[in-house]
């Protein structure tokens, strides 16, 4: 590990703790598989843009409970850059892994959000798992983003009747509402591979589902915190699939039995990573989280990122006692990634060895 090297290069005699985690997006699998007995399943399913692939999710027979990182059917990872856009996207592939699971004897599924590639309100999970979208000549409706507009009708007369028996868990760490300014859309689509003017589409469509669930399944989710994420996909896991919503970085903590770590051991230094800092990153995020258990524990925390993105006073203002990025600015972001091992061991032998006998 990077991270490990470079403060092992700097004190030889250091303890580290190694920590995996995730707040719901991409890694999520490996972070429960590291604090977890469970078995990898792999089943068929769909990619966002409805291409046949395997992926795989975690069960745990013995409890009934199946985790699936939304990532793996659903995620930008599995699209070109040219391929990428929420209009013609779906999460029918997650809703696969789902039934799938449900169809093993899961009888809990915690979702992990993030990473998606999608803006449909989550009906593509609805639909995979029998929900029915109609549009007003009675046709089906294609559950991408920019079928949204043209539901009229939404059926749940062959919604598998397992469904009733299982609870279901979003776990993001996302507090944007479903719609308008700081909904799915306009905050999360660009990155996604839409236009400006999609993103209004694509806004106008998730208010349009909102509208007939209100109406139809007579429920108001749209206003609740972290309805938004994955592109509304949240939204439609409450909606259609009574889920809750569990923190992210909560869950992963209580997972990792953190707080026994902390209590147990004389920890001097907390050191976590981001791809990139955005103006995302400080509101919910991971690294939120672990601001605050640094917080709670009178611990410094020291964050590397790919790319920062914001002014780095208002990231030491957050709580952090030092931010690093690893880019470097007269290289290509290709060299950054493809030597970012070596980029975090020298940023790190380099921090350490300044602080040298602190810690």
């Amino acid at each position: 590990m990077a991270l490990s090297k470079g403060i092992r290069k700097a004190e030889s005699e250091a303890q580290i703790h190694h920590l995996i985690a995730s707040d719901g997006g991409d890694g999520f699998l490996d972070a429960v598989a590291s604090n977890l007995k469970v078995e990898k399943i792999y089943c068929d399913t769909l990619d966002p843009l409805g291409r046949k692939i395997s992926a795989p999710y975690l069960f745990n027979r013995e409890k009934g409970e199946a985790y699936v990182e939304m990532a793996k059917a659903s995620g930008m990872v599995l699209l070109t850059e040219q391929e990428r856009n929420p209009m013609h996207t779906s999460t029918l592939g997650t809703g696969i892994q789902m039934r799938h699971a449900i169809t093993q004897g899961a009888t809990k599924i915690f979702l992990g959000l993030g990473g998606s590639a999608t803006n449909d309100g989550g009906t593509g999970i609805a639909e995979a798992l029998g929900y029915t979208f109609i549009d007003a000549l009675g046709k089906r409706v294609k559950t991408t983003g920019e079928g949204l507009n043209k539901i009229h009708t939404i059926t749940s007369e062959k919604v598998i009747k397992e469904v009733k028996n299982v609870s279901f868990y979003a776990v993001n760490d996302v507090n944007n509402p479903l719609h308008g300014p700081d909904g799915a859309a306009f905050v999360y689509a660009k990155q996604k591979g839409a236009s400006d003017h999609e993103i209004g589409f694509l806004d106008a469509g998730l208010k349009h589902l909102d509208t007939l669930i209100q109406s139809q399944l007579n429920k108001k989710n749209a206003l609740i915190p972290g309805s938004g994420a994955a592109g509304g996909a949240a939204y439609g896991l409450m909606s259609f699939l009574e889920a809750k919503f569990l923190s992210g970085i909560d869950f992963m903590l209580n997972l990792t039995d953190i707080h026994t770590l902390f209590q147990s051991q004389h920890i001097d230094l907390i050191i976590t990573g981001e791809g990139k800092f955005d103006r995302q990153t400080l509101s919910g995020k991971l690294i939120h989280g672990v601001i605050e258990l640094g917080k709670k524990y009178q611990i410094p925390v020291v964050a590397v990122c790919g790319a920062l993105e914001l002014d780095k006073q208002l990231c030491l203002d957050s709580g952090l006692e030092e931010v690093f990025e690893i880019r470097d600015h007269s290289k290509s972001i290709a060299y950054s990634m493809e030597n970012a091992g070596k980029l975090v061991e020298d940023t790190m032998y380099k921090f350490m060895t300044s602080r040298k006998g602190q810690y």
